[in-house]
């Protein structure tokens, strides 16, 4: 359980690197511990050792462990990172503080209709398609801006919208990763410039193998899974 502390020092070293060499300021880039396999204990020995932010993909899985988890530990938060379906939209209200993979407008309605019958408060990302072989997040600006419309509009009072969410490529070539880190940010700035009252300072990009690039394209949170906890345990 060692590896763990030692793992996650190491990749908040590389990202205060990272950060020094893109000119960022010291803590702007937030790490995100992807546990989705791990079992309770890993994410115990992680937060032990100061982690406090998690990513999970499956509703139910992440349900399972994290009502137990936040029984002991209150300040952790919980991001839903997977593609989510309105069916376990309820689920996913009631564990996490963050939903970072909203797609479509139907979702976020749901999402305010489970917030509002708790009288909670979720914050959002919205996720867009930037890669070719990826399958989830907004592929067109017309359906993201009508959504955006949405919730400018006051018609989400449970949801206060952070940012937005990407996967790159799984690729070598740095140029097409870098495209897809550059595409996430210029839809934050129009985003910002189009719809004042909402905020996008968020970018939730990079992961274990191009978090460096994100970085460097002004991510403010890297999704960081096997090298934190090692091989996942199916």
């Amino acid at each position: 359980m060692d590896n763990i502390k030692n793992n996650i020092n190491k990749i908040i070293n590389d990202i205060r690197k990272a950060e020094i060499k893109s000119g960022r300021s010291e803590g702007s880039v937030k790490l995100l511990a992807v546990s989705k396999f791990h079992p309770v204990d890993s994410i115990i020995e992680a937060i032990k050792s100061g982690q406090k932010y998690f990513g999970e993909n499956r509703v139910q899985e992440a349900y399972s462990k994290f009502v137990e988890i936040k029984k002991m530990y209150d300040d952790i938060e919980l991001h839903i990172i997977g593609q989510l379906q309105s069916n376990k939209v309820k689920k996913a209200v009631e564990i996490a503080s963050y939903i970072e993979s909203v797609d479509r407008i139907e979702l976020v309605k749901e999402i305010e209709k489970q917030a509002a019958k708790i009288n909670k408060r979720i914050n959002i990302l919205f996720e867009l398609h930037t890669a070719e072989d990826s399958k989830s997040g907004y592929d067109s600006i017309d359906s993201l801006l009508e959504t955006v419309e949405y919730c400018s509009s006051g018609n989400t009072p449970h949801i206060t919208v952070k940012g937005l969410m990407t996967m790159a490529s799984f690729t070598q070539d740095e140029n097409i990763i870098r495209k897809s880190f550059i595409s996430l940010r210029n839809t934050a700035n129009l985003l910002k410039n189009k719809f004042p009252s909402l905020d996008f300072s968020e970018l939730s990009m990079g992961m274990s193998g191009d978090f460096e690039i994100a970085i460097e394209e002004g991510s403010t949170q890297v999704r960081v899974g096997t090298a934190i906890f090692g091989e996942r345990v199916y």
